[in-house]
């Protein structure tokens, strides 16, 4: 199984406002770029929908190790609120509605096909892919 390093970060101008996203797949030699934009969302819709895009781009099942510096996305699997939510039928609890419902559901199902490894980082600081996702989340919103 191929092992491939994405790193992803999304923005937002406003929140809800303007959103772009970013993603920079590695695997080998080989470094491929991301990016979308999105009218009328909140950080964390970019911030999830980074990531589906980024593995929705995988052509066959891979071992995959994904940065973010999003909490809200890497605690979502490493503390496991995703199966705590999945439990009530993709509720926070059985009487509170889960928020991006649809974004959790497809990033959980895109982990049945990628062995995905969630792995947090500092935003904004030192980390080059982590930048770069944010200069692209951040052009995206620009160019449109």
């Amino acid at each position: 199984m191929k092992h491939v390093e994405i790193y992803t970060d999304g923005a937002c101008s406003g929140n809800p406002g303007k959103g772009g996203w970013g993603a920079v797949l590695l695997y080998k030699s080989h470094e491929k770029h991301l990016s979308g934009y999105e009218e009328n969302v909140t950080n964390n819709i970019m911030e999830l929908t980074a990531a589906i895009k980024a593995l929705e781009a995988l052509n066959t099942p891979c071992k995959v190790s994904l940065y973010s510096d999003s909490a809200y996305l890497v605690n979502g699997f490493n503390l496991g609120w995703v199966e705590k939510w999945k439990s009530f039928n993709w509720n926070r609890t059985p009487k509170d509605p889960l928020k991006n419902r649809d974004l959790w559901i497809r990033l959980y199902e895109l982990g049945k096909i990628h062995m995905v490894k969630y792995i947090k980082v500092k935003g904004h600081a030192d980390n080059k892919y982590n930048n770069l996702c944010d200069k692209l989340a951040v052009d995206a919103i620009k160019s449109n």
